[in-house]
């Protein structure tokens, strides 16, 4: 099992082959490959760990199964004594991939 840290959308990653993950959105449609080279540690079946200097020159790629929203969550700011008192709703975007070559 060949395991793997990649970052994107600011984020860090362990993943293997196989795995569906969401990370921030992607550019392209569902169906597209994406290829992620960012790389930060790549683990060869448990033989032969590499760590990047601050990255490797490895890639992993994914294809795109999804886009959509996370569950809405709410923002509220409020200020004592002086009756102001806001509320706003966010959904944050995602694209959900599969990863299929490391």
């Amino acid at each position: 099992m060949s395991l793997a840290v990649i970052k994107t959308g600011g984020k860090q990653y362990l993943v293997k082959k196989g795995d569906k993950i969401k990370v921030e959105k992607l550019k392209g449609n569902v169906g597209d490959a994406v290829k992620f080279d960012t790389l930060l540690i790549t683990d060869e079946k448990g033989q032969k760990v590499e760590v990047g200097q601050p990255l490797l020159q490895s890639q992993v790629t994914a294809k795109i199964l999804k886009h959509d929203r996370h569950d809405k969550i709410s923002v509220i700011k409020y200020k004592a004594k002086t009756r102001y008192n806001k509320t706003v709703g966010h959904h944050q975007r995602y694209t959900e991939v599969q990863i299929e070559d490391i």
